[in-house]
């Protein structure tokens, strides 16, 4: 497959390097997201008069969108430690138990992916959550004996992409819950902006807003994108200043075109169109079509083509719409 698959590398990999740098130190100065960010200040700072570990939160909406940000920031303004992990990574009650019984009072434990638990190891949050304790079964058969531990207070914070895949029991054990939304262009603009300041880089307003324009609403690839035209900037002037023809020529190296798809969309769009007439065609059929995971395609890509009005999911499966169709007709432009 291509080196250059620049969005689903921004929603699959992080650059420690490159990303932490760029993280808010406080709430406030989190870019976008304003509903979500009022609520959080008034359940912690409740939270703060009652001198009580935060109630559990779930954040759950497309990837790349500050879930694991808000994690960190929510732990500084709490003053408390916080821990991360994911979902596939707990294996066993014994990770969990592990996991828990470390952590001390306020502590701030956030599960990336919780979708993605076994259902033995949420069973076994629900005490967890609800009460700070932990039922250890030791031994087995016969002599199998149930142990209650104490935890101290802490706060569980779960991420997803997937909010209808997890438990109802799960659901409801968190006192809130936070859709995260795609960012409008403006508060891209102002990310990027930021991020090139924290860069040393120059940026040009019209640079800016070409980068945006092609971030899927996303600011992990407005990130990623703009660390891209960074690289190539630096490799093809030896300058810092970022103008917008620089940013045109290096996107367009990476076939990023002007409504932001890359290279893997347009092959979406082209395989629908093509060879199967616009749809409908099942998920597995297109998943085989354009040689990628069924998973990535429908985390990854669908999203923001459905976003764009470009396809529909019917109970038949995917269909190209009129608009996609016009699209694909035209050719790339990646000076609008």
């Amino acid at each position: 497959m291509e080196n250059n698959r620049y969005i689903e590398s921004a929603y699959n990999v992080q650059d420690p390097q490159f990303e932490t740098p760029l993280r808010p130190e406080k709430l406030q100065d989190f870019i976008g997201q304003e509903s979500i960010k009022a609520r959080l200040n008034v359940v912690m700072e409740a939270a703060k008069k009652r001198k009580e570990a935060l109630g559990h939160l779930l954040f759950c909406g497309p990837c790349g969108l500050g879930k694991t940000t808000l994690s960190h920031l929510i732990s500084k303004e709490m003053h408390s430690n916080l821990i991360i992990t994911s979902g596939p990574t707990l294996e066993k009650a014994g990770d969990l138990a592990g996991l828990l019984t470390s952590l001390k009072k306020s502590d701030v434990l956030f599960i990336d992916e919780i979708h993605r638990l076994h259902k033995t190891i949420e069973e076994y949050l629900y005490a967890a959550m609800e009460s700070f304790r932990l039922d250890i079964i030791i031994d087995s058969g016969p002599s199998a004996r149930s142990v209650q531990v104490s935890l101290n207070p802490f706060t569980l914070i779960g991420a997803t992409t997937r909010f209808g895949s997890l438990s109802a029991p799960m659901r409801s054990r968190f006192s809130s819950i936070f859709r995260l939304d795609h960012y409008p262009q403006k508060d891209l603009e102002s990310i990027v902006l930021r991020s090139g300041k924290l860069l040393g880089l120059k940026m040009h307003k019209q640079t800016t807003q070409y980068i945006a324009k092609r971030a899927r609403g996303t600011p992990r690839i407005a990130n990623n994108l703009l660390k891209w035209v960074r690289d190539y900037a630096q490799t093809k002037t030896s300058t810092n200043e970022i103008e917008e023809k620089i940013a045109e020529d290096a996107l367009e190296m990476i076939g990023i075109d002007h409504a932001g798809l890359d290279e893997m969309d347009h092959r979406i769009l082209n395989v629908m169109i093509n060879n199967y007439k616009g749809g409908p065609i099942g998920l597995q059929t297109l998943a085989i079509a354009v040689g990628e995971e069924p998973s990535t395609l429908e985390e990854v890509y669908e999203p923001y083509l459905i976003l764009q009005g470009l396809i529909e999911r019917t109970p038949r499966g995917r269909v190209a719409t009129d608009r996609a169709k016009k699209h694909v007709k035209n050719p790339l432009n990646f000076r609008s």
